[in-house]
């Protein structure tokens, strides 16, 4: 199976890897993928996260969902607001960027050359019925069940959720970069080697963290209908060092502020009003001093709110957010680390774990890394455990098996969801017994928290294996590492001992261990007058297929 990190992926550069073994990989991946989706034509946006290409779409009908599944390289399909392929975290960025030359391309020559490709042939893609249900394959299952999740998420308080995730994802790597770059120069400062570097290695890993807030606003008006620039400049006074100076009167006393005050979730507030500042004024102000005034409006505006309210508002969130985090791991590390890890992934199924992504990044500003991602990534954990059992549960499924068998490396490089969509989800049972086993991870390491070995993480995104060169503490590396493999190990037990046990009926083995592309055993009805063999005798003995009325 293809590799899930794969360098000549990163950094989301068109023409890098161009004329390379992986370069070329991706390009192949992009022109064989873009015709299933139903060509350029079809194609509304392009944008990808973490782990995944996210296409705007016209017309779903046009997308061959089993062939893109088959196609080398796609380790899944998830189905939301956009259309979804799971790439792993090193190919997408390739893959998109040639996506999205390629849709460029095509949509700037004729018309005829951009037409949606043609969808397709029903007879291919046959409709099971209302009575086909037990007939249906994991993968119809897991289509059904993704679709169902679709329309039930599509929420105006989740779609927000996901607006103001997607202000934050495209972050992500650079989180990640300087995250990485912090952790080397934490061993190094700790080795005592090269010390004349150090200093170097803070200013590149701690600039980007510095002015993070700038980033966010910019993000968060293009997400909400303004100027990404303007979101920019009132997003700046929140870590404008001059904000010290300015003396502000808030419940009735006088109150000086700090620069960062409010953090990240300051910034976004900011952004947004500033946005609609900008929207309203472009109703009302006339064109002709538009230019001049909308954007100065929306700047002064947005500006001194976040100066008179925002910042401190954001500040007190932000704040109460530190403080129960920190309660929790101190207190009931093990508990809060067995129903956050237990119940992240009906969570995911809802689209409400979009909202612990600003919470992630806040806890990051105030104290370098979040203690809440290795513990949600222990419910990763507990779907590997659960694959595997499942595994061995059905010798006789090949189609699950070779599932599981091209899913499981992604699954333990933290990319879950071909293991959720493609074997847990659709048998239902080991869904619940691999959310209860990645609890059984969480909360390992959250007893470790609630002990005093905090486990945190300098970055968001990664999880499983990938999550390694990302985990820090205040107990040493050496100890902070050791607890979050303790966990992982402690989801796979679990969630394989768990799946193993409870997570099949007799019903489910007999109706799924089996191979579903076998001749069904005749029934009653399936006898006719073209038949090869004869109707079983009458003294078939009671029960079997095709005794009944003869």
């Amino acid at each position: 199976m293809t590799s899930t990190i794969d360098a000549a992926g990163e950094g989301g550069d068109g023409d890098r890897g161009e004329g390379t073994a992986g370069g070329d990989r991706h390009q192949r991946t992009a022109r064989a993928l873009l015709p299933l989706v139903g060509g350029a034509g079809n194609i509304t946006s392009v944008e990808h996260c973490m782990t995944r290409l996210r296409l705007g779409l016209r017309d779903r009908a046009a997308v061959r969902d089993a062939e893109l599944r088959a196609l080398p390289g796609v380790l899944g399909v998830v189905e939301d607001d956009t259309y979804q392929v799971v790439l792993g975290p090193g190919p997408v960025a390739a893959v998109t960027a040639e996506v999205r030359r390629l849709v460029e391309a095509a949509q700037s020559a004729p018309a005829s050359l951009s037409a949606p490709g043609p969808a397709p042939d029903s007879a291919s893609r046959p409709d099971p019925g209302p009575d086909a249900g037990t007939d249906l394959t994991a993968a119809e299952r897991g289509a059904e069940i993704r679709e169902r999740l679709r329309r039930r998420n599509a929420t105006p308080g989740r779609l927000l959720l996901r607006r103001i995730a997607a202000v934050f994802v495209p972050l992500i790597p650079a989180l990640i970069a300087c995250g990485i770059v912090a952790g080397v120069n934490g061993l190094l400062r700790n080795a005592g080697w090269l010390v004349g570097v150090q200093p170097a290695l803070t200013a590149v890993s701690g600039a980007f963290f510095s002015v993070l807030a700038v980033f966010v606003g910019i993000n968060a008006a293009r997400e909400f209908g303004g100027t990404p620039v303007v979101g920019g400049a009132v997003a700046a006074v929140v870590v404008y060092p001059g904000v010290a100076e300015v003396s502000v009167g808030f419940l009735g006393a006088d109150r000086s502020l700090a620069p960062g005050q409010g953090g990240v979730l300051g910034a976004l507030g900011a952004a947004v009003l500033a946005a609609y500042l900008e929207r309203w004024c472009q109703r009302w102000v006339p064109e002709a001093v538009s230019v001049l005034l909308t954007p100065t409006l929306a700047v002064l505006g947005a500006g001194l709110v976040t100066l008179y309210l925002l910042m401190f508002v954001a500040g007190e969130v932000a704040e109460a957010i530190g403080w129960v985090a920190d309660w929790l791991m101190g207190t009931g590390g093990a508990v809060a680390g067995f129903v956050l890890a237990g119940f992240f992934l009906p969570l995911v199924m809802l689209g409400l774990h979009q909202a612990l992504i600003p919470i992630h990044t806040t806890l990051i500003e105030q104290d370098g890394y979040t203690v809440l991602l290795p513990i949600l990534a222990m419910a990763g954990a507990g779907q590997v455990g659960a694959a595997a059992a499942v595994y061995l549960r059905l010798p006789r499924n090949p189609g699950i098996r070779a599932t599981i068998r091209s899913a499981l490396p992604a699954g333990l490089l933290g990319i879950g969801e071909p293991l959720i969509y493609g074997v847990s989800l659709p048998l239902g049972r080991p869904f619940i017994t691999a959310c209860v086993g990645g609890a059984f991870g969480g909360g390992v390491v959250g007893l470790f928290n609630q002990l005093g070995t905090d486990v945190g993480s300098t970055a968001i995104g990664p999880s499983g294996w990938a999550l390694f060169p990302l985990v820090t503490g205040d107990s040493g590396l050496g100890a902070t590492v050791a607890v979050y493999g303790l966990g992982l190990v402690a989801g796979y037990v679990a969630g394989f001992v768990v799946t193993y046990f409870f997570g099949f009926s007799r019903q489910m083995l007999e109706e799924f261990d089996r191979d579903p592309s076998a001749t069904p055993r005749p029934s009653a009805d399936a006898t006719s007058p073209t038949a090869s063999s004869p109707p079983p005798p009458p003294a078939a003995p009671a029960g079997t297929s095709g005794s009944a009325g003869t």
